[in-house]
Protein backbone atom coordinates (compact mmCIF):
# COMPACT_ATOMS: atom_id res chain seq x y z
CA UNK A 1 0.00 0.00 0.00
CA UNK A 2 1.66 3.71 -1.03
CA UNK A 3 0.47 7.03 -0.21
CA UNK A 4 2.01 10.25 -1.13
CA UNK A 5 4.04 10.15 1.89
CA UNK A 6 5.92 7.07 0.60
CA UNK A 7 8.02 9.38 -2.39
CA UNK A 8 8.66 12.03 0.24
CA UNK A 9 10.02 9.98 2.73
CA UNK A 10 11.67 7.60 0.47
CA UNK A 11 13.22 11.14 -0.85
CA UNK A 12 13.68 12.43 2.28
CA UNK A 13 15.73 9.76 3.55
CA UNK A 14 17.60 8.38 1.07
CA UNK A 15 18.50 11.60 -0.62
CA UNK A 16 17.98 14.19 1.80
CA UNK A 17 21.20 16.90 0.26
CA UNK A 18 19.91 16.52 -3.27
CA UNK A 19 18.39 19.27 -4.92
CA UNK A 20 14.95 18.65 -5.02
CA UNK A 21 13.52 22.07 -6.37
CA UNK A 22 14.47 24.73 -8.98
CA UNK A 23 12.52 27.61 -8.55
CA UNK A 24 13.74 30.72 -10.70
CA UNK A 25 16.87 31.63 -7.95
CA UNK A 26 15.20 29.13 -5.52
CA UNK A 27 16.62 26.05 -4.89
CA UNK A 28 15.62 23.74 -2.12
CA UNK A 29 17.24 19.90 -1.08
CA UNK A 30 14.72 17.02 0.20
CA UNK A 31 15.38 17.79 3.95
CA UNK A 32 13.99 21.55 3.37
CA UNK A 33 11.20 20.07 0.80
CA UNK A 34 10.12 17.63 3.53
CA UNK A 35 10.26 20.08 6.14
CA UNK A 36 8.19 22.70 4.02
CA UNK A 37 5.59 19.76 3.90
CA UNK A 38 5.04 19.09 7.73
CA UNK A 39 4.99 22.56 8.33
CA UNK A 40 2.26 23.11 5.55
CA UNK A 41 0.67 20.20 7.33
CA UNK A 42 1.18 21.98 10.71
CA UNK A 43 -0.15 25.02 10.17
CA UNK A 44 -3.26 23.56 8.09
CA UNK A 45 -3.49 22.23 11.36
CA UNK A 46 -3.90 25.16 13.19
CA UNK A 47 -6.12 26.51 10.61
CA UNK A 48 -8.63 24.00 11.53
CA UNK A 49 -8.91 22.11 8.24
CA UNK A 50 -10.20 18.77 9.07
CA UNK A 51 -8.74 15.62 7.11
CA UNK A 52 -11.57 15.05 4.16
CA UNK A 53 -11.50 18.98 3.40
CA UNK A 54 -10.88 20.40 0.63
CA UNK A 55 -7.62 22.51 -0.11
CA UNK A 56 -7.92 24.86 -3.30
CA UNK A 57 -4.86 26.25 -4.87
CA UNK A 58 -4.85 28.55 -8.01
CA UNK A 59 -1.60 29.71 -9.18
CA UNK A 60 0.90 29.88 -11.80
CA UNK A 61 3.71 26.70 -11.33
CA UNK A 62 5.85 27.06 -8.43
CA UNK A 63 8.02 25.18 -5.50
CA UNK A 64 4.67 26.21 -3.32
CA UNK A 65 2.68 24.77 -5.59
CA UNK A 66 4.65 21.78 -5.68
CA UNK A 67 4.86 21.37 -2.18
CA UNK A 68 0.66 22.42 -1.67
CA UNK A 69 0.29 18.99 -4.36
CA UNK A 70 1.92 16.91 -2.02
CA UNK A 71 1.79 18.14 1.49
CA UNK A 72 -1.94 18.63 1.16
CA UNK A 73 -3.14 14.94 0.21
CA UNK A 74 -0.59 13.66 2.35
CA UNK A 75 -1.56 14.88 5.23
CA UNK A 76 -5.15 13.68 4.76
CA UNK A 77 -6.49 16.42 3.16
CA UNK A 78 -8.12 16.68 -0.49
CA UNK A 79 -6.26 19.14 -3.22
CA UNK A 80 -8.19 21.37 -5.48
CA UNK A 81 -6.18 22.80 -8.57
CA UNK A 82 -7.99 25.18 -10.01
CA UNK A 83 -7.47 26.20 -14.05
CA UNK A 84 -5.43 29.36 -14.22
CA UNK A 85 -7.94 29.85 -17.91
CA UNK A 86 -11.42 29.50 -16.21
CA UNK A 87 -13.64 32.54 -15.56
CA UNK A 88 -14.70 33.72 -12.37
CA UNK A 89 -17.86 32.00 -13.07
CA UNK A 90 -16.12 28.76 -13.57
CA UNK A 91 -13.61 29.31 -10.71
CA UNK A 92 -16.77 29.66 -8.77
CA UNK A 93 -18.49 26.56 -9.45
CA UNK A 94 -15.29 24.33 -8.66
CA UNK A 95 -14.84 26.04 -5.00
CA UNK A 96 -18.57 25.50 -4.36
CA UNK A 97 -19.00 22.54 -6.11
CA UNK A 98 -15.94 21.01 -3.91
CA UNK A 99 -17.09 22.58 -0.84
CA UNK A 100 -13.47 24.29 -0.77
CA UNK A 101 -12.57 25.63 2.97
CA UNK A 102 -9.17 26.82 1.88
CA UNK A 103 -8.13 28.72 -1.01
CA UNK A 104 -4.22 29.86 -1.91
CA UNK A 105 -3.73 31.44 -4.47
CA UNK A 106 -0.87 33.85 -6.14
CA UNK A 107 -3.23 36.54 -7.67
CA UNK A 108 -6.65 38.78 -6.33
CA UNK A 109 -9.19 36.81 -5.75
CA UNK A 110 -12.04 39.02 -5.51
CA UNK A 111 -15.06 37.70 -5.12
CA UNK A 112 -13.59 34.01 -5.22
CA UNK A 113 -12.55 35.34 -1.15
CA UNK A 114 -16.56 35.11 -0.59
CA UNK A 115 -16.46 31.45 -1.44
CA UNK A 116 -14.01 30.03 1.14
CA UNK A 117 -13.14 30.25 4.91
CA UNK A 118 -9.56 31.77 3.94
CA UNK A 119 -7.95 33.11 1.45
CA UNK A 120 -3.66 32.37 1.88
CA UNK A 121 -1.88 34.53 -0.74
CA UNK A 122 1.66 33.24 -2.74
CA UNK A 123 4.29 33.92 -1.78
CA UNK A 124 3.94 36.21 1.48
CA UNK A 125 0.77 34.76 3.49
CA UNK A 126 2.33 31.34 2.86
CA UNK A 127 6.11 31.69 3.77
CA UNK A 128 4.86 33.80 7.03
CA UNK A 129 2.56 30.38 7.82
CA UNK A 130 4.74 27.82 7.36
CA UNK A 131 7.72 29.84 9.16
CA UNK A 132 5.56 30.10 12.43
CA UNK A 133 4.05 26.35 11.70
CA UNK A 134 5.57 23.75 13.99
CA UNK A 135 6.11 20.42 11.51
CA UNK A 136 3.30 18.01 11.51
CA UNK A 137 2.87 14.02 11.04
CA UNK A 138 2.78 13.05 7.84
CA UNK A 139 0.62 10.04 6.66
CA UNK A 140 -1.37 9.92 10.02
CA UNK A 141 -5.34 7.89 9.04
CA UNK A 142 -4.10 8.02 5.17
CA UNK A 143 -4.77 5.19 3.38
CA UNK A 144 -4.46 4.21 -0.79
CA UNK A 145 -8.03 4.37 -0.57
CA UNK A 146 -8.24 7.93 0.80
CA UNK A 147 -9.12 10.50 -2.03
CA UNK A 148 -5.82 13.13 -2.97
CA UNK A 149 -7.54 15.07 -5.29
CA UNK A 150 -10.78 16.87 -7.08
CA UNK A 151 -9.26 17.33 -10.79
CA UNK A 152 -11.84 19.41 -12.78
CA UNK A 153 -11.98 18.74 -16.04
CA UNK A 154 -10.84 21.93 -18.25
CA UNK A 155 -14.72 21.45 -19.51
CA UNK A 156 -13.81 21.81 -23.21
CA UNK A 157 -16.87 18.90 -24.02
CA UNK A 158 -19.29 20.93 -21.49
CA UNK A 159 -19.79 21.24 -17.58
CA UNK A 160 -16.42 21.12 -15.50
CA UNK A 161 -16.66 17.74 -13.06
CA UNK A 162 -14.29 17.21 -10.26
CA UNK A 163 -12.42 13.80 -11.03
CA UNK A 164 -12.13 12.03 -7.80
CA UNK A 165 -8.22 10.34 -7.54
CA UNK A 166 -7.37 8.60 -4.79
CA UNK A 167 -3.71 7.88 -3.75
CA UNK A 168 -4.22 4.91 -4.91
CA UNK A 169 -4.56 5.87 -8.45
CA UNK A 170 -2.04 8.72 -8.35
CA UNK A 171 0.53 5.66 -7.12
CA UNK A 172 -0.26 3.54 -9.22
CA UNK A 173 -0.13 5.98 -12.56
CA UNK A 174 3.26 6.76 -10.53
CA UNK A 175 4.55 3.37 -10.72
CA UNK A 176 3.41 2.76 -14.65
CA UNK A 177 5.27 5.85 -15.82
CA UNK A 178 8.13 5.12 -14.16
CA UNK A 179 8.22 1.66 -15.78
CA UNK A 180 7.40 3.41 -19.05
CA UNK A 181 9.73 5.86 -18.97
CA UNK A 182 12.54 4.45 -16.97
CA UNK A 183 13.16 7.70 -15.04
CA UNK A 184 15.99 7.82 -12.26
CA UNK A 185 17.57 9.64 -9.71
CA UNK A 186 20.30 11.46 -12.19
CA UNK A 187 17.21 12.93 -14.26
CA UNK A 188 16.47 16.51 -14.40
CA UNK A 189 12.98 17.10 -14.93
CA UNK A 190 11.39 20.15 -16.33
CA UNK A 191 7.79 21.03 -15.31
CA UNK A 192 6.58 23.29 -17.91
CA UNK A 193 3.05 21.92 -18.30
CA UNK A 194 0.36 23.76 -16.04
CA UNK A 195 0.68 21.62 -12.71
CA UNK A 196 -3.43 22.20 -12.93
CA UNK A 197 -3.77 19.67 -15.59
CA UNK A 198 -2.39 16.46 -15.44
CA UNK A 199 0.24 16.82 -18.13
CA UNK A 200 2.19 19.11 -15.34
CA UNK A 201 1.65 16.65 -12.45
CA UNK A 202 1.96 13.46 -13.71
CA UNK A 203 5.94 12.81 -13.26
CA UNK A 204 5.79 14.91 -9.71
CA UNK A 205 5.94 12.22 -8.01
CA UNK A 206 7.95 9.90 -9.86
CA UNK A 207 10.60 12.47 -9.94
CA UNK A 208 10.42 12.89 -5.91
CA UNK A 209 10.41 8.88 -5.60
CA UNK A 210 13.43 8.29 -7.54
CA UNK A 211 15.27 11.33 -5.94
CA UNK A 212 15.44 13.34 -9.17
CA UNK A 213 15.57 17.29 -9.42
CA UNK A 214 12.35 19.47 -10.71
CA UNK A 215 12.84 22.41 -12.19
CA UNK A 216 9.93 24.94 -12.36
CA UNK A 217 8.43 26.91 -15.19
CA UNK A 218 5.78 29.65 -13.74
CA UNK A 219 3.96 29.37 -17.23
CA UNK A 220 5.00 28.15 -20.76
CA UNK A 221 6.99 30.54 -22.92
CA UNK A 222 8.94 28.48 -26.05
CA UNK A 223 12.02 30.63 -25.67
CA UNK A 224 11.65 30.79 -21.95
CA UNK A 225 11.48 26.99 -21.67
CA UNK A 226 14.53 26.15 -24.24
CA UNK A 227 16.59 28.91 -22.10
CA UNK A 228 15.83 26.68 -18.96
CA UNK A 229 16.22 23.33 -20.62
CA UNK A 230 19.65 24.63 -21.80
CA UNK A 231 20.85 26.48 -18.01
CA UNK A 232 19.69 23.46 -15.73
CA UNK A 233 20.76 20.27 -18.59
CA UNK A 234 17.11 19.20 -18.23
CA UNK A 235 17.21 15.71 -19.39
CA UNK A 236 13.19 14.65 -19.19
CA UNK A 237 9.94 17.12 -19.73
CA UNK A 238 6.51 16.88 -20.85
CA UNK A 239 3.72 18.99 -22.71
CA UNK A 240 0.70 19.31 -24.84
CA UNK A 241 1.52 19.27 -28.38
CA UNK A 242 0.81 22.62 -29.08
CA UNK A 243 4.17 23.05 -26.36
CA UNK A 244 6.31 20.76 -28.51
CA UNK A 245 5.34 22.23 -31.79
CA UNK A 246 6.31 26.34 -29.99
CA UNK A 247 9.50 24.71 -28.50
CA UNK A 248 10.30 23.11 -32.25
CA UNK A 249 9.70 26.35 -34.16
CA UNK A 250 11.54 28.52 -31.79
CA UNK A 251 14.80 26.24 -31.70
CA UNK A 252 14.61 26.01 -35.52
CA UNK A 253 15.02 29.86 -35.84
CA UNK A 254 16.95 30.16 -32.48
CA UNK A 255 18.71 27.27 -31.46
CA UNK A 256 19.94 27.14 -27.65
CA UNK A 257 22.43 24.18 -26.69
CA UNK A 258 19.93 21.51 -25.55
CA UNK A 259 21.68 17.87 -25.92
CA UNK A 260 20.73 16.93 -22.48
CA UNK A 261 17.21 16.42 -23.32
CA UNK A 262 16.80 12.54 -23.85
CA UNK A 263 12.85 12.54 -23.51
CA UNK A 264 10.44 14.79 -24.76
CA UNK A 265 6.85 13.19 -24.37
CA UNK A 266 3.71 14.90 -25.12
CA UNK A 267 0.05 13.77 -24.56
CA UNK A 268 -2.92 15.90 -23.97
CA UNK A 269 -4.33 15.51 -27.61
CA UNK A 270 -3.26 14.12 -30.92
CA UNK A 271 -0.19 15.49 -32.75
CA UNK A 272 0.21 15.96 -36.25
CA UNK A 273 3.22 13.77 -38.09
CA UNK A 274 4.71 16.83 -39.54
CA UNK A 275 5.34 18.43 -35.88
CA UNK A 276 6.87 15.64 -34.88
CA UNK A 277 9.24 15.66 -38.10
CA UNK A 278 10.22 19.18 -36.55
CA UNK A 279 10.64 18.15 -32.96
CA UNK A 280 13.07 15.65 -34.90
CA UNK A 281 14.82 18.17 -36.57
CA UNK A 282 14.73 20.84 -33.67
CA UNK A 283 15.96 17.86 -31.22
CA UNK A 284 17.53 15.10 -32.66
CA UNK A 285 18.80 13.73 -29.68
CA UNK A 286 16.07 13.15 -28.01
CA UNK A 287 13.31 10.73 -27.73
CA UNK A 288 10.11 11.27 -28.31
CA UNK A 289 7.03 9.83 -26.83
CA UNK A 290 3.95 9.94 -27.14
CA UNK A 291 1.69 9.44 -23.96
CA UNK A 292 -2.09 9.27 -23.87
CA UNK A 293 -4.66 8.96 -21.26
CA UNK A 294 -7.09 11.30 -19.32
CA UNK A 295 -7.66 12.77 -15.77
CA UNK A 296 -9.61 10.07 -15.16
CA UNK A 297 -7.41 7.50 -15.51
CA UNK A 298 -4.50 9.84 -13.63
CA UNK A 299 -3.80 10.05 -16.71
CA UNK A 300 -1.31 7.68 -18.00
CA UNK A 301 -3.21 4.61 -20.11
CA UNK A 302 -0.92 4.19 -23.17
CA UNK A 303 2.32 5.42 -24.45
CA UNK A 304 4.27 5.07 -27.79
CA UNK A 305 8.25 5.04 -27.47
CA UNK A 306 10.83 6.13 -30.09
CA UNK A 307 8.10 8.10 -32.23
CA UNK A 308 10.80 9.41 -33.48
CA UNK A 309 12.14 6.32 -35.43
CA UNK A 310 8.57 5.50 -36.11
CA UNK A 311 7.34 8.08 -38.39
CA UNK A 312 7.52 5.89 -41.64
CA UNK A 313 6.10 3.31 -39.84
CA UNK A 314 2.70 1.77 -39.49
CA UNK A 315 2.60 2.73 -36.00
CA UNK A 316 3.18 6.47 -36.84
CA UNK A 317 -0.17 7.55 -35.80
CA UNK A 318 -0.33 5.08 -32.84
CA UNK A 319 -0.28 6.57 -29.08
CA UNK A 320 1.31 3.11 -28.29
CA UNK A 321 0.37 -0.15 -26.34
CA UNK A 322 -1.36 0.02 -23.09
CA UNK A 323 1.50 0.41 -20.34
CA UNK A 324 1.86 -2.23 -17.34
CA UNK A 325 -0.57 -2.34 -14.92
CA UNK A 326 -3.38 -1.09 -17.65
CA UNK A 327 -5.97 -2.70 -19.17
CA UNK A 328 -6.68 -0.96 -23.01
CA UNK A 329 -9.67 -2.20 -24.61
CA UNK A 330 -11.55 -1.34 -27.98
CA UNK A 331 -15.17 -1.82 -27.17
CA UNK A 332 -18.55 -1.52 -29.68
CA UNK A 333 -22.06 -0.51 -28.82
CA UNK A 334 -22.84 -3.61 -27.14
CA UNK A 335 -20.06 -3.38 -24.97
CA UNK A 336 -17.78 -6.23 -26.23
CA UNK A 337 -13.98 -6.11 -27.58
CA UNK A 338 -14.08 -4.73 -31.56
CA UNK A 339 -12.04 -6.65 -33.87
CA UNK A 340 -8.73 -5.42 -34.69
CA UNK A 341 -8.80 -2.21 -36.70
CA UNK A 342 -12.84 -2.09 -36.05
CA UNK A 343 -13.59 1.37 -34.96
CA UNK A 344 -14.82 1.78 -31.21
CA UNK A 345 -14.62 3.86 -28.18
CA UNK A 346 -11.74 3.44 -26.25
CA UNK A 347 -11.92 1.99 -22.64
CA UNK A 348 -9.48 1.59 -19.54
CA UNK A 349 -9.22 -0.36 -16.32
CA UNK A 350 -6.77 -0.71 -13.47
CA UNK A 351 -5.77 0.74 -10.39
CA UNK A 352 -5.61 4.26 -11.89
CA UNK A 353 -8.83 4.61 -12.97
CA UNK A 354 -10.65 7.47 -10.64
CA UNK A 355 -13.28 6.84 -8.22
CA UNK A 356 -15.69 9.09 -10.00
CA UNK A 357 -17.12 12.18 -10.43
CA UNK A 358 -17.48 14.67 -7.12
CA UNK A 359 -21.06 14.88 -6.03
CA UNK A 360 -22.44 13.80 -9.92
CA UNK A 361 -23.71 9.55 -9.88
CA UNK A 362 -25.29 9.75 -13.16
CA UNK A 363 -22.49 10.90 -14.78
CA UNK A 364 -20.14 8.60 -12.71
CA UNK A 365 -22.36 5.86 -14.18
CA UNK A 366 -22.28 7.02 -17.70
CA UNK A 367 -18.38 6.55 -17.99
CA UNK A 368 -17.53 3.68 -15.43
CA UNK A 369 -19.57 0.51 -16.44
CA UNK A 370 -18.02 -3.41 -15.39
CA UNK A 371 -14.87 -2.15 -14.34
CA UNK A 372 -14.33 -0.15 -17.35
CA UNK A 373 -13.83 3.73 -17.63
CA UNK A 374 -15.61 4.43 -21.08
CA UNK A 375 -13.04 7.65 -22.22
CA UNK A 376 -15.28 8.88 -25.17
CA UNK A 377 -12.58 8.76 -27.53
CA UNK A 378 -12.93 6.35 -30.45
CA UNK A 379 -10.16 4.08 -32.18
CA UNK A 380 -9.04 0.91 -32.77
CA UNK A 381 -6.62 -1.79 -31.76
CA UNK A 382 -4.88 -3.17 -34.47
CA UNK A 383 -3.39 -6.84 -33.96
CA UNK A 384 -0.45 -5.74 -31.81
CA UNK A 385 -2.46 -3.67 -29.10
CA UNK A 386 -1.46 -0.53 -30.22
CA UNK A 387 -4.15 1.96 -30.17
CA UNK A 388 -5.11 4.59 -32.77
CA UNK A 389 -7.40 7.35 -32.15
CA UNK A 390 -9.71 9.02 -34.75
CA UNK A 391 -11.34 11.19 -32.57
CA UNK A 392 -13.20 12.70 -29.65
CA UNK A 393 -16.87 11.11 -30.20
CA UNK A 394 -18.18 14.56 -29.80
CA UNK A 395 -15.77 16.01 -32.11
CA UNK A 396 -16.65 13.50 -35.08
CA UNK A 397 -18.23 14.77 -37.94
CA UNK A 398 -20.91 13.29 -39.40
CA UNK A 399 -21.22 14.86 -43.48
CA UNK A 400 -23.82 13.08 -45.59
CA UNK A 401 -23.88 9.65 -43.71
CA UNK A 402 -19.69 9.37 -43.84
CA UNK A 403 -18.02 9.93 -40.79
CA UNK A 404 -15.44 12.40 -41.06
CA UNK A 405 -12.53 12.20 -38.08
CA UNK A 406 -11.16 15.70 -37.48
CA UNK A 407 -7.66 14.62 -36.79
CA UNK A 408 -7.26 12.88 -39.98
CA UNK A 409 -8.50 16.11 -41.90
CA UNK A 410 -5.76 18.05 -39.88
CA UNK A 411 -3.29 15.59 -40.10
CA UNK A 412 -3.71 16.56 -43.95
CA UNK A 413 -3.64 20.06 -43.56
CA UNK A 414 -0.38 19.74 -41.22
CA UNK A 415 1.42 18.38 -44.30
CA UNK A 416 1.09 21.40 -46.02
CA UNK A 417 4.35 23.48 -45.28
CA UNK A 418 2.70 27.05 -44.67
CA UNK A 419 0.45 25.47 -42.01
CA UNK A 420 1.40 26.14 -38.15
CA UNK A 421 -1.64 25.42 -36.71
CA UNK A 422 -5.31 24.04 -37.44
CA UNK A 423 -8.64 22.81 -36.14
CA UNK A 424 -11.29 21.37 -38.55
CA UNK A 425 -15.17 20.57 -36.95
CA UNK A 426 -18.60 20.21 -38.29
CA UNK A 427 -20.73 23.28 -39.03
CA UNK A 428 -24.63 22.88 -40.03
CA UNK A 429 -24.77 22.18 -43.70
CA UNK A 430 -28.91 21.85 -45.11
CA UNK A 431 -27.76 19.60 -47.52
CA UNK A 432 -25.55 16.77 -45.85
CA UNK A 433 -26.27 17.52 -42.26
CA UNK A 434 -23.00 19.18 -41.72
CA UNK A 435 -19.80 20.56 -43.39
CA UNK A 436 -16.47 20.06 -42.98
CA UNK A 437 -14.88 23.15 -41.42
CA UNK A 438 -11.56 24.68 -40.81
CA UNK A 439 -9.48 27.12 -39.34
CA UNK A 440 -5.85 27.52 -40.12
CA UNK A 441 -3.11 29.59 -39.02
CA UNK A 442 0.05 30.23 -41.43
CA UNK A 443 3.22 30.31 -40.30
CA UNK A 444 4.96 33.82 -40.08
CA UNK A 445 6.07 35.18 -43.61
CA UNK A 446 3.73 32.29 -45.64
CA UNK A 447 1.09 33.58 -47.45
CA UNK A 448 -1.51 30.81 -48.60
CA UNK A 449 -5.08 30.66 -49.23
CA UNK A 450 -8.18 28.89 -48.94
CA UNK A 451 -8.50 27.36 -52.31
CA UNK A 452 -4.74 26.02 -51.98
CA UNK A 453 -5.29 24.66 -48.82
CA UNK A 454 -8.70 22.69 -50.28
CA UNK A 455 -6.97 21.65 -53.32
CA UNK A 456 -3.83 20.35 -51.22
CA UNK A 457 -6.18 18.27 -48.97
CA UNK A 458 -7.55 17.17 -52.04
CA UNK A 459 -4.46 15.17 -52.96
CA UNK A 460 -4.50 13.31 -49.61
CA UNK A 461 -7.67 12.59 -48.69
CA UNK A 462 -11.36 11.59 -50.00
CA UNK A 463 -13.90 14.12 -51.62
CA UNK A 464 -16.45 14.11 -48.67
CA UNK A 465 -13.50 15.00 -46.47
CA UNK A 466 -11.96 17.95 -47.53
CA UNK A 467 -13.01 21.05 -45.43
CA UNK A 468 -15.83 22.94 -47.38
CA UNK A 469 -14.27 26.01 -45.97
CA UNK A 470 -11.06 27.10 -44.52
CA UNK A 471 -10.78 30.43 -42.22
CA UNK A 472 -7.43 31.83 -42.14
CA UNK A 473 -6.48 33.70 -39.18
CA UNK A 474 -3.29 35.20 -37.61
CA UNK A 475 -4.41 35.19 -34.59
CA UNK A 476 -3.09 31.52 -32.68
CA UNK A 477 -6.07 29.14 -32.09
CA UNK A 478 -7.86 29.60 -29.08
CA UNK A 479 -6.44 27.12 -25.87
CA UNK A 480 -7.55 26.00 -22.83
CA UNK A 481 -5.09 26.42 -19.65
CA UNK A 482 -3.25 23.03 -20.62
CA UNK A 483 -2.75 23.66 -24.74
CA UNK A 484 -5.79 21.89 -25.79
CA UNK A 485 -7.69 23.86 -29.08
CA UNK A 486 -10.96 24.80 -27.91
CA UNK A 487 -12.74 23.95 -30.64
CA UNK A 488 -16.28 24.49 -28.94
CA UNK A 489 -15.06 28.35 -29.59
CA UNK A 490 -14.30 28.04 -32.81
CA UNK A 491 -17.36 25.89 -33.59
CA UNK A 492 -20.11 28.40 -31.68
CA UNK A 493 -20.81 31.11 -34.14
CA UNK A 494 -21.53 28.35 -36.67
CA UNK A 495 -24.42 26.72 -34.31
CA UNK A 496 -25.93 29.42 -32.69
CA UNK A 497 -29.58 29.15 -33.12
CA UNK A 498 -29.33 25.33 -34.00
CA UNK A 499 -30.78 23.03 -31.85
CA UNK A 500 -27.51 20.27 -33.51
CA UNK A 501 -25.11 22.24 -30.84
CA UNK A 502 -22.00 20.29 -30.16
CA UNK A 503 -20.76 21.09 -27.06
Amino acid sequence: MHTFVDPLYRAYKLFADHVSMINGEVRLTYAETWSRCCRLAGALTQLGVQSGERVAILAWNSHQYLEVYMAVPASGRVVVPLNTRHAEPELRYALEDAGARILITDREPGALATTVERVIRLPDDYETLLAQAPEADLGVGVTEDSLAGLFYTGGTTGVSKGVMLSHRNLLANTTNWLIAAQQGPEDTYLVMAPLFHAAGSLAVLATVWTGGRQVILPAFDPGATLDVIAAEQVTVTLGVPTMIAAMAEEQLVRPRQVGSLRSLSHGGSPIATEVVRRARAAFPGAELVHAYGTTETAPLATLLRHEEQRIESNVARSCGQAVAGVDVRVFGPNGHAMPPGEIGEVVVRGPNVMQGYWNKPEQTAEVLRNGWYYTGDLGYMNDQGYIFLVDRAKDMIISGGENVYSTEVEEALYQHPAVLEAAVFGVPDEQWGEAVHAVVVPRAGQEVDAATLIAFCHKHIAGYKVPKQVDLRRDPLPKSGPGKVLKRELRAPFWAGHRAQIN
